[in-house]
């Protein structure tokens, strides 16, 4: 339990900065795909080595969307923040 409650916070963690990044891009450009794609080997490898089932993949891909969520709204709440246009 405690390697899921690793995985889970680790598929946040490392969406948050993607999220970030993908708020400042063309939707569905290049760069969106890499942003949004980049992280899933890191969270397949480390559910893998952690001997975490399949059956939690439909949690994990809630997590990473969620972190991919919170990552856009701070960037957009800190260009708010600062009146600034991109």
């Amino acid at each position: 339990m405690l390697g899921l409650f690793f995985v889970v916070l680790f598929t946040f963690l490392i969406n948050l900065p993607f999220g970030w990044l993908r708020e400042g891009v063309r939707k569905f450009s290049l760069l969106w795909f890499f942003y949004v794609h980049f992280p899933i080997p890191f969270i397949v490898a480390l559910r893998l080595m952690l001997g975490i089932s399949w059956k939690f993949a439909p949690l994990l891909i809630a997590v990473a969307v969620l972190g991919q969520y919170v990552g856009a709204r701070l960037r957009r709440r800190q260009f708010s923040s600062l009146n600034l246009e991109e």
